[in-house]
C-alpha cells in the first residue's frame, strides 16, 4: 500500500466483494455491505488512492489464447554477481511466455510460471529460451496434475 490506511470490517467486506466480482455496480456492492451508495463509493475511492486496490483486470482463460498449458519452473542460477542477476531477470521477464516469475530466498533461485499451448511448445521455450541462458545452473520443470485454487 502506498499509504497506510486502516481497514475495518466495512472496508474488508468490500474488498471481499469486489475480489468476487470487480465489475459490480456501486448500488449493488453498497446493499451487500449495508451501505448507502455515496458513502459506499467515497470508502471504494479511498482504497483506489490507498493502493489497496490496486487495480483492474480481465481474468482471461488461457486456453482459449492458445496457451493452454502451465507449466512451473525452478530455477537455480550459478552466477553470484549483480549484473548477472539482473541480466537474467530481464532477460526471463521480456518472454512472452512468462506469466509469472518470483526471485525466492533460499533454493530455488527463482520460481517462473510458463503458459505455452501444448507440450511441444514447452520444449520449444525450455530448449531455445530458458535453458540457453549463461546463468542458468538447473532448470525442474513442475507439471499441474490438477489446479486447486487459485487467485487468478
Amino acid at each position: 500500500m502506498s499509504n497506510e490506511v486502516s481497514l475495518d470490517a466495512t472496508d474488508r467486506e468490500i474488498l471481499f466483494h469486489m475480489r468476487q466480482d470487480g465489475r459490480l455496480a456501486n448500488v449493488e456492492l453498497a446493499k451487500r455491505v449495508g451501505l448507502t451508495p455515496p458513502p459506499c463509493l467515497r470508502r471504494v475511492k479511498r482504497l483506489e488512492e490507498a493502493g489497496v486496490i490496486a487495480g483492474y483486470r480481465a481474468v482471461i482463460d488461457p486456453a482459449a489464447m492458445g496457451r493452454g498449458l502451465e507449466v512451473l519452473v525452478d530455477v537455480e542460477i550459478s552466477a553470484q554477481d549483480r549484473r548477472s542477476f539482473e541480466e537474467f531477470e530481464t532477460t526471463v521477464s521480456s518472454y512472452e511466455e512468462v506469466i509469472e516469475f518470483r526471485r525466492m530466498y533460499g533454493r530455488p533461485d527463482y520460481f517462473i510460471r510458463v503458459a505455452v499451448a501444448d507440450h511441444a511448445a514447452y520444449e520449444t521455450f525450455l530448449t531455445s529460451k530458458l535453458s540457453g541462458l549463461p546463468a542458468v545452473l538447473r532448470l525442474t520443470s513442475h507439471l499441474t496434475m490438477k489446479k486447486i485454487k487459485a487467485e487468478d
